[in-house]
């Protein structure tokens, strides 16, 4: 096979696709006006807690350089995965790949995700399978980074401190645990949500923070105060932007480059129920949708006034990293108005009863609810434009309770809220509506 038709085979334009990103970040880190802080920097995000919304950004934690070589780091350790012997990375690894990647703005680090990666390595070991055949098992069992981090520096006390022994230990035992309950439970996730939720690592991860949070914190020893917030006034917006549309703008020219336009009009018409989009079309066609829809996250955003900070800009490629596997524009935009209408809601009953307005669509949890609450997107796509409304509104009214059952531990928040909207209103749905291929046109 020439070197040409070697490159455009879809695993390696996707693996092409991780390198760049993390060359971004590399890049971004080094140019950084604090790169002279870059690896102190990321000792600092990496050594101090993860819990509720903490911005990398911030100089107390990585500042600019840190946390883009955190992410740039965690990139490349990802790419090293996805090119062991029986890798095929596909649309799910770009969703697993770019969840991380995001995450590594507020919440995981290069530190913290090694016990996790220990547990699924040796379960592979144990269950004699290649780690390549299981490579996006890796980045999914580090949705409970936060915690691992205060196993190693905090647990069971209230004082943080540094590595000990027992913090070690302890953070390896329950990385070994989260590696051989994933792999069993995974599987079953989109049976529970009948695939109407894209963010299907949730179910297990968000399942498994809940028993964790109960057996550590309240059978074992209380919980600790939860951390306050760190840096969400922090606005990098010329920073963040310039690089989504660096980012953004390349996948749309590689994408275009590879003809994938005629492909991705038939995209923009898909459900995104149960989808692959580079299988279904071409990776060419995924590749644009990963552009456009990245462009239009921007531009939600920055109408909604959303401020720039490392969680902000983290929940981009959080949100974008469902791009090859069933978000598009035309099947999102129903959940932001949902998110939208119940914002407008909330704030005129709160007007009325003369109680405090905290979900405006600016508010930081807000801004992160409706990143998850978009893989609800086949709810729109299967039952039209007011279901993704109604599921939009739904979405919000949970988002902020859920974190009350992991004490903040868990990244897939948003997304164990949209697996709980689905448990509850999709029977709902089925036994009250029809979906839209099964509704006779009008005038029929």
């Amino acid at each position: 096979m020439k070197l040409k038709e070697r490159l455009l085979l879809p695993e390696n334009t996707i693996r092409a696709m991780f390198a760049v990103f993390a060359a971004c970040c590399l890049i971004t880190a080094v140019l950084a006006p604090d790169r002279g802080d870059m690896f102190a920097g990321l000792w600092r995000l990496s050594t101090q807690s993860g819990q509720i919304s903490k911005s990398f950004f911030d100089p107390s934690y990585g500042g600019i350089a840190g946390s883009f070589l955190n992410c740039a780091l965690v990139s490349l350790v990802l790419l090293g995965l996805y090119c062991l012997p029986g890798s095929r990375p596909g649309s799910s690894s770009v969703l697993a790949f770019f969840l991380t990647a995001g995450f590594c703005f507020w919440g995981m680090t290069v530190l913290n995700i090694w016990p996790s990666f220990a547990g699924v390595a040796l379960y592979c070991l144990i269950r004699k399978r290649r780690p390549g055949e299981l490579a996006d098992l890796f980045p999914f069992s580090t949705g409970l980074s936060p915690l691992i981090t205060e196993l190693l520096f905090r647990y069971p006390g209230t004082q943080w401190h540094g590595f000990t022994l027992s913090g070690v230990l302890m953070a390896f035992v329950i990385g070994i645990f989260i590696g051989f309950l994933l792999p069993a439970v995974l599987p079953h996730g989109p049976n529970m949500h009948k695939s109407y939720t894209l963010y299907n690592a949730a179910v297990p991860i968000g399942l498994t923070a809940f028993f964790l949070r109960a057996l550590l914190y309240q059978v074992f020893t209380s919980a600790p105060p939860v951390s306050a917030p760190v840096g969400l006034s922090q606005d990098l917006w010329a920073l963040t932007n310039g690089f989504c549309l660096v980012v953004f703008t390349l996948a749309i020219l590689f994408g275009l480059r590879m003809g994938g336009w005629r492909q991705y009009s038939r995209l923009l018409r898909d459900s995104g129920f149960d989808a692959d989009f580079a299988a279904s079309y071409s990776t060419a066609a995924a590749l644009i949708n990963f552009g456009v829809y990245g462009l239009f996250i921007l531009l939600y955003y920055n109408a909604t006034g959303a401020v720039w900070n490392g969680v902000t800009f983290g929940t981009v490629f959080c949100m974008v990293c469902c791009s090859f596997k069933g978000s598009h524009p035309l099947n999102v935009w129903p959940i932001m108005v949902g998110y939208a209408l119940a914002s407008l809601m909330a704030r005129f009953v709160c007007g009325l009863t003369g109680t405090e307005f905290t979900m405006a669509l600016d508010a930081q949890a807000i801004v992160v609810g409706v990143c998850y609450a978009s893989g609800l997107c086949p709810v729109a796509g299967h039952y039209g434009v007011l279901a993704g409304i109604a599921f939009g509104m739904l979405h919000f009214i949970l988002v902020t309770c859920v974190p009350l059952l992991h004490s903040y531990f868990c990244l897939y928040n948003g997304g164990l809220t949209a697996s709980f909207v689905c448990f509850l209103f999709i029977p709902v749905l089925e036994h009250y509506f029809r979906k839209k291929h099964e509704r006779k046109p009008s005038g029929s």
